[in-house]
This record gives structure tokens, sequence and C-alpha cells, in this order.
């Protein structure tokens, strides 16, 4: 995944209050859009150090914490020790890199980890192979922001492009709306993030 390395730099400070707050609000946003997901299994897709999919354990069956980062998922692994949580497991994987096959979920969950996808459709149709069927795909992420450029990261999404990207892939019963608005909160810009909700 894009940025790898910058994530193994930055895993054991990465825990701001600023993050913290990113992912609650964002864990909140995910869990309005949850089916009967306690007999369900997840994936934190580009997990960090975990602070979405610790904060939505207790809405599944069990977890898996994924991220290109080995720093990153030491952090989760830490985390997991320490409170003694039995339903998660941790996986450093590269999807741009190399298919898993026999990987399965219910829910994947990807909160800003869509902006640093170089080929935002290859790792899309990668999950879609990866949900069961009915699964469901949720990401939240940046609106497109003209004010933010990089040569890092995409300058957020459009959700009409977005959703027309993944309805051509398969995914169906789109929706999609702005949730979150903060200020200096993307690359040191304003910004205002979307939560989006796609069925396999």
């Amino acid at each position: 995944m894009g940025n790898t390395d910058k994530f193994e730099m930055i895993a054991s400070m990465y825990d701001t209050p600023e993050r913290v707050q990113i992912a609650k609000v964002s864990s909140d946003a995910i869990r309005d859009y949850l089916v009967d997901a306690k007999s369900k299994n997840a994936i934190d897709f580009g997990c960090g150090t975990g602070l979405v999919g610790l904060s939505l354990l207790n809405e599944f069956d069990s977890m898996l914490f994924l991220d290109t980062s080995q720093n990153m998922i030491h952090q989760i692994q830490q985390k997991i020790s320490d409170f003694n949580i039995q339903n998660a497991d941790t996986l450093c994987f590269d999807f741009e890199k190399e298919g898993l096959s026999g990987l399965q979920a219910d829910y994947i969950f990807m909160v800003q980890v869509l902006l640093h996808i170089q080929d935002v459709e290859f790792v899309l149709s990668r999950l879609f192979d990866v949900l069961n069927e009915g699964g469901h795909l949720l990401i939240v992420d940046f609106d497109k922001n003209e004010n933010v450029v990089s040569d890092f990261v995409h300058n957020g999404f459009n959700q009409d492009e977005l959703t027309d990207i993944m309805t051509k892939i398969g995914y169906r019963d789109i929706q999609s709306k702005t949730f979150y608005t903060g200020s200096k909160i993307f690359m040191g810009q304003d910004a205002s993030m979307f939560v989006l909700d796609s069925r396999k």
C-alpha cells in the first residue's frame, strides 16, 4: 500500500489526540451502517494502530487487523495483548502487491486508507473478492479537496465518481454522505469526510 515507509516511521507516535478524535467520529459513522453484525467477522483494512477497529470490536464476532506496515501491526498486537482481546487477529499484507486466497469477510471497513492507494479500482476489486455474498464494504475518507496538493495521496474523492467505479466492479446498494467537517484535518487544510456503505 502507498506510503508504507512513512507509516513504519510514525507507528509508535501515531495515536495523537487528533487521530483518536477522527477515529471516534469515523467509528460512530460506521456503526450506523452495521446490521446484525454480532455474528459476523470483519476486516479493519489499513488498520494502522487499530484505533477504529478496536472501538468497533464488540460489534462483531471477530476482527482481522490488516496493514502493510509491520510496525503498525506491532502496535495493534501490543494492544491486543495488553487488553487480553480474544476475538482479534493481525495480518501484515499488501493487497496492491499480492493476492490473498482463502480470506473472507462479512464486513470490511477502511478509514482514510483509500487516499493512500494508487490504483483505487484494482484494490476495491480485490476487496470485492474477499467479501462474502451480501457482505459490506464501508469506506470513510475525505471529500475531494482542491486545496490539497500532494504527490503521495489523492486529494480526496468525489462520492459520485467513487460510486460509479464501485458499481462497475459489482458493488450494489451504495449509499454515501458527508458526515464530518474539521479544521486543518487534511494535510493542514480544512476538510470534510464522507462515509460510504456498499454491498456485494
